[in-house]
């Protein structure tokens, strides 16, 4: 049978055991003081990332724990699995909503609650294919900028101990829209920092995680579908485990206004074609490497479900906001490496007024009530904000690959 957690350990993130577990028993004691007996608001926390936090942070045992997700199945399901998992602790206050967190509803819950101990979100569009047109880029900011305003202020009503917020690497120098509205993100919840603490994450791929490109393998598996992946994209991975560990270190041992990454080498990035030669091996396969999409959904097509072989087609990357490679900070911004074994932190970097983050959201929203703004329009505010901005058109985006 195949183990997918195995299979991570194994051929992707090459650990047997998560990165951090070391500095988590070091600082055991901090993390139980911070976060036993606490209420907990998780914001997207049915997510790969969300749940994965929510399961780290249950560990500790908070009072309390409130997760919203617009995903109604994946908070169902995330119900299952804590319920399910031997030794997690659930408290008997584990509730689930069902809603946008920039809705009343959310706003009328935070109020009546008085607020959390600890508010965590990570409600985000994440993928680099949310950049397709001006309606898409619309999206995306007013759920990863506009929105996230929207809660900061609320927040501020009854501040939390411990707000984080989390972030990507894509935010470090960013080619795309995606990363380029963490960064601005990023900007957003520090200026916060005069009101209550604010911590952030910059990190990996998470192998697996729900809509990216390997978790596709396991849906198109299972439809007798081709396998496709880039073969020059090199990325870092991190374990679904280690995605929420990392949240969970920065959100309650971070000091106000950092920002954290994994100590991952360059040497420890690996192609997207090179796990999939890994995954198909695993699953019992000979790969057969076809020219491209047609002759391999051909082959798929005639393949029998008795099979050894399975088509695959790799390709050179060509869509709009693919990076070259992956970074976690950029010069001028102050790094410390000694604090935690497997964790770099961000002391100081360049952060924005209030007054310069309203201006910029003003701008934002000019542009959008417009009736024929366009993708360009956006794109050169983002650059006037964002001055290292790099966005390159190439005319394809990811939804018209296979």
């Amino acid at each position: 049978m195949f183990n997918l957690d195995k299979f991570i350990a194994d051929f992707v993130t090459n650990r047997p055991v998560s990165m951090f577990a070391k500095d988590i028993e070091v600082n055991k004691k901090s993390l139980t003081a911070e976060i036993k007996g606490r209420k907990v608001c998780v914001i997207g926390g049915a997510g790969s990332i969300g749940s994965s936090f929510v399961k780290a942070i249950l560990r500790f045992e908070p009072t309390s724990v409130v997760v919203v997700d617009l995903n109604e199945n994946a908070l169902a399901e995330l119900v299952r699995d804590v319920r399910s998992t031997e030794g997690l602790y659930c408290p008997d206050e584990f509730r689930c909503y069902t809603l946008n967190f920039a809705d009343p509803i959310f706003e009328r819950i935070y109020r009546e609650e008085k607020g959390f101990d600890i508010v965590a979100n990570f409600s985000a569009h994440k993928h680099v294919r949310s950049e397709k047109d001006k309606y898409s880029v619309q999206a995306l900011i007013e759920n990863n900028d506009i929105k996230a305003k929207k809660l900061m202020d609320l927040l501020t009503v009854y501040p939390p101990k411990h707000f984080f917020c989390v972030s990507t690497d894509k935010a470090a120098n960013p080619v795309n829209i995606m990363g380029a509205s963490k960064r601005i993100m990023e900007d957003l919840v520090m200026a916060y920092n005069q009101y209550f603490k604010v911590t952030t994450a910059r990190f990996a791929n998470v192998a697996f995680s729900n809509g990216s490109l390997p978790d596709g393998w396991l849906h198109r598996l299972q439809k007798k579908q081709p396998l496709a992946a880039p073969f020059d994209v090199k990325r870092y991975f991190v374990s679904p485990e280690e995605s929420g560990q990392i949240c969970m270190l920065a959100c309650i041992l971070g000091n106000a206004g950092e920002v954290f990454f994994p100590k991952l080498d360059e040497n420890q990035m690996l192609k997207f074609s090179t796990i999939c030669d890994e995954f198909v091996k695993a699953e019992g396969f000979m790969k057969v490497e076809c020219s491209n999409d047609s002759e391999a959904r051909l082959y798929a097509t005639n393949m029998s479900y008795e099979s050894d072989t399975y088509p695959v087609v790799y390709f050179k990357s060509d869509t709009t906001g693919e990076k070259a490679y992956e970074e976690f900070y950029i010069s001028g911004e102050e790094i410390n490496m000694t604090r935690f074994f497997a964790l770099g932190v961000v002391e100081t970097t360049t952060r924005r007024s209030m007054l310069e983050i309203d201006t910029f959201f003003t701008e934002l929203e000019n542009i959008f009530k417009s009736s024929d703004f366009t993708k360009t329009e956006i794109i050169e505010a983002i650059k006037r904000f964002i001055p290292n901005f790099k966005h390159e058109e190439k005319g394809k985006n990811l939804d018209q690959r296979m």
